[in-house]
């Protein structure tokens, strides 16, 4: 299988499955001497793994990490890092029925097509349970971005109808609710919502938005390899993630010029700057200085317990419910999944922009 691998200059490769013995990720182009640990990784996957409310799957999984290669005392070494997390509660019995039929909203049936055969305990490589290794990866990006004062804050900002409202934001409050939203009024009524969903044996999906700020100027290119389109690939290419934005958005198509327009002035400082932000830190695919706003949208669980139609391997009509332990809702879980294939382009493309001018070049060099 092809298309494992991310990136031009900061690149992984992630590999495993669901229920296979474990997910792993090889990430190359690391610069030697970060400083970092299996603790500064395990603090990214916690934040994704599962059974940590009920609204989530309660498949029982440490999800520990383990460094093979590329850190000698305490340091990256400048070679390829290799992780890998351990499956621990796989219970593969729960997939044994699904073997035969096809899962709506599941990639099932493309795999039967593309491969002419798929591990169907659990989707396999489809499964949300590969955003480990991207988690992971993104632990190191998001490391590195720190070092140089970039800073990612990344919450959920709407679950079904319920949005936060951003008088009530909280950055403190993200870590404080099953939800990572920065509004506690927001995450009650978020509770409520997705128990109606669960009586009714259903899902949610919801928006995640997420914030980078102090990125520099001039990173991206002008046509085939702007910032916001490879941004859009990083965050599209997250399995249930459905829709994509930079800035306004989709709200740009009902604005006009002289209210989506950005209008620039000077700082006290003497520097450039916008008044607004409407560009959400991009302009013609570069990035402008300003804070980097985009947001992903994540549709609802496609594994359900209401009753489904569907068909079997034989194209025969039947009905379904698929068993095993599911989300009610996926995106609490996918907030850093979302802000590590951010944090992992944002480096990548910096990295890249560096060898852009000359004078970075010859600085290099001295």
């Amino acid at each position: 299988m092809s298309g494992s691998t991310f990136g031009t200059i900061f690149k992984m490769a992630t590999w495993g499955e669901s229920h296979g013995n474990g997910i792993g990720v090889v990430v190359d182009g690391c610069p030697s001497g970060l400083p970092l640990s299996e603790e500064d990784i395990q603090v990214y996957l916690d934040r994704r793994k599962p059974g940590t409310s009920k609204f989530a799957t309660q498949r029982k999984e440490g999800d520990l990490v383990e460094i093979i290669s590329g850190v000698f005392e305490g340091r990256t070494t400048g070679t390829p890092i290799a992780m890998l997390v351990r499956n621990m509660d796989q219970r593969s019995r729960d997939y044994s029925e699904i073997a035969d039929y096809y899962r709506p909203g599941h990639a099932d049936l493309n795999f039967d097509v593309k491969y002419g055969f798929r591990d169907y305990r659990g989707g396999g490589r489809s499964s949300g349970r590969e955003t480990i290794a991207r988690v992971a990866a993104g632990a190191v990006a998001c490391k590195l971005l720190k070092s140089l004062g970039v800073t990612l804050t990344t919450y959920t900002k709407s679950i079904g109808p319920v949005e936060m409202n951003a008088e009530r934001f909280d950055p403190e409050e993200i870590n404080r609710n099953p939800f990572h939203m920065p509004d506690p009024v927001a995450a009650g009524e978020a509770a409520a919502y997705l128990q109606e969903c669960m009586r009714n044996q259903n899902s949610s999906g919801g928006v995640i938005e997420c914030i980078i700020r102090n990125f520099p100027q001039g990173v991206g290119e002008p046509v085939f390899e702007k910032l916001d389109a490879n941004l859009a690939k990083a965050v599209m290419s997250i399995g249930a993630v459905k829709g994509f934005e930079i800035g306004d958005g989709f709200a740009a198509a009902r604005s006009t010029g002289l209210t989506n327009n950005d209008p620039f002035t000077v700082d006290a400082a003497g520097n450039i700057t916008k008044a607004t932000n409407h560009a959400g830190g991009i302009l013609g695919g570069i990035s402008d200085g300003s804070a980097i706003i985009l947001r992903a949208a994540v549709k609802p669980t496609p594994s359900i317990a209401a009753p489904q139609m569907s068909v079997n391997r034989s194209g025969e009509a039947q009905e379904i419910r698929i068993k095993g332990r599911h989300d009610p809702v996926i995106v609490p879980r996918a907030v850093v999944v979302v802000e590590s294939m951010a944090a992992i382009t944002l480096i990548d493309m910096l990295f890249q922009s560096m060898t852009s001018r000359l004078d970075d070049i010859v600085e290099f060099f001295k």
